[in-house]
């Protein structure tokens, strides 16, 4: 049989090159508005009445989000904090006292934060206490990430802590498990039903010594890796839905006194303490105010230097 012959090789200089083959592509949409994709945010809340207060307007649906998919994650601060420290959420309601250990992973919204205005948490007893029975006090306090706990700690730096959950603070005092109680939010509206006595207002005492600032407590965080375009968003999202709780307060307030059966009363007086025209945009003297509230906790060594403070753009 004869062998096969094999072909050879056509050298690469001969070879034929055909031209490509032209393809037209045609994209055929559906007639209407182009539907956007959707981006899923998690967004961090407290069940806190000041939360509840500013974020009703978004968690109701009267804030348009676009392309934006927001599903809220209800915590409380302690666990938001604990969150925001590990970058769990695309964005979240935290201490600012707490901003100082995520700064890493995230940027500050100009909208959404709460400041005490000549108030702010509270120091209780049992009864009234001088300087120096204050000063040895034991305090038990609902966690050392809050910036209730940060304002304590600048006022007394040797204070003795017992830290405890926050709904055991007021019993602990009660009881005699601790000398004093720190309690701030929710904690202040049941206050006068308690039977202690209010021994110092941190709030008051800030504004003392700072020559009238607010005392920063809370604010909004959103994730660095997001996109420009959707920090932004998201910013804009907030704002509009705090300034919808200002412009429909009697709604916003039925929906706080809804969600943990409080009285009118009281809820709109503390929400007229801690929401006000720096949550909708912090301004100059709020970022004034946090800004020199993080640089005595870390000339204290309380907290690693934070600044300068990165806010989201405005518009």
């Amino acid at each position: 049989m004869a062998a096969r012959r094999k072909a050879k090789p056509t050298p690469p200089e001969a070879r034929r090159q055909d031209p490509p083959a032209r393809w037209t592509l045609r994209l055929i949409f559906p007639r209407g508005e182009l539907a956007l994709p959707v981006m899923k945010i998690r967004l961090g809340l407290s069940p806190e009445a000041d939360d509840v207060f500013m974020f009703h307007g978004l968690t109701a649906g009267h804030v348009d989000t676009g392309e934006l998919e927001i599903e809220p994650v209800v915590e409380v601060f302690q666990t938001l904090n604990d969150q925001a420290s590990r970058g769990q959420l695309e964005a979240t309601s935290m201490s600012v006292h707490a901003y100082a250990y995520a700064r890493k992973r995230y940027v500050l919204s100009r909208c959404g934060g709460t400041f005490g205005m000549d108030c702010g948490p509270l120091l209780v007893a049992r009864e009234e206490m001088d300087g120096e029975q204050l000063a040895a006090a034991t305090i038990a306090v609902p966690g050392v990430t809050s910036s209730a706990y940060l304002a304590m700690a600048l006022w007394g730096p040797s204070a003795r802590t017992r830290v405890l959950p926050f709904d055991k603070i007021i019993p602990a005092v009660e009881t005699g498990l601790a000398d004093c109680g720190l309690i701030s939010h929710e904690e202040q509206m049941s206050l006068e039903v308690t039977g202690l006595t209010c021994v110092l207002d941190l709030g008051v005492w800030w504004s003392g010594v700072t020559g009238g600032m607010p005392l920063p407590m809370g604010c909004v965080a959103i994730k660095r890796s997001l996109p420009d375009e959707v920090k932004g968003q998201l910013q804009r999202i907030i704002g509009q839905s705090v300034q919808y709780g200002l412009a429909n307060r009697a709604e916003a307030l039925a929906a706080v006194n809804d969600q943990a059966d409080r009285e009118t009363g009281s809820t709109d007086e503390f929400i007229g303490r801690y929401v006000t025209d720096l949550s909708v945009d912090v301004g100059e003297r709020g970022q004034a105010a946090m800004e020199e509230f993080l640089k005595r906790g870390c000339i204290a060594g309380i907290i690693p230097d934070t600044l300068p403070l990165e806010f989201v753009p405005a518009g």
